[in-house]
């Protein structure tokens, strides 16, 4: 279980993020035109999956936004913006902000991901959401790095996490 905040107040997480060096676990999560994707739909690409607890927020948009850009001239690598928000929901987002190359994957369907991943809250007012988190995988699924970010108002850090996905391309 990781201990994060909520605007300065205690949060706690059903687990803990993969580790480095580790394999990633598989997923089921349901894309825009509501079909599933696993990591299979991701071979050959350095994957890095951005977490948020929801795109309605400004600090998860932000994320998304930031990914976006970035992931623009990445070559070999995708980003999965992964939450609990509906797909429609998703979709409308990223027609609204541009985002072309983030790919929205929602846990409508399947409420794993947060429990193999570790990063489901089990307490605190967002309690039921994913935690703020990010997990770049190299083009075999392996680990490379993770970032639970340690108060859920804060953004990630973008600079590590594109080092990181560089790194194995």
């Amino acid at each position: 279980m990781a201990s994060i905040t909520f605007k300065g107040n205690p949060v706690s997480t059903i687990g803990t993020l993969p580790k480095v060096g580790t394999t990633a676990p598989d997923f089921s999560l349901t894309r825009d035109d509501l079909s599933d994707s696993g990591l299979a739909q991701f071979a050959g690409k350095v994957k890095i999956l951005n977490i948020v607890p929801s795109l309605d927020t400004g600090v998860c948009a932000a994320s998304a936004r930031a990914f976006n850009k970035a992931a623009e001239n990445l070559g070999d690598v995708v980003v999965l913006t992964i939450s609990r928000d509906l797909p429609f929901a998703q979709k409308r987002f990223c027609e609204a902000e541009g985002i072309k190359v983030v790919v929205p994957l929602s846990e409508l369907r399947n409420r794993e991901f947060g429990k193999s991943y570790g990063v489901e809250m089990i307490s605190g007012p967002l309690a039921g959401l994913l935690s703020r988190a990010v997990v770049v995988l190299d083009k075999n699924n392996k680990v490379v790095y993770t970032q639970q970010v340690p108060e859920i108002a804060q953004e990630p850090d973008y600079a590590a996490a594109l080092a990181a996905a560089k790194s194995t391309l």
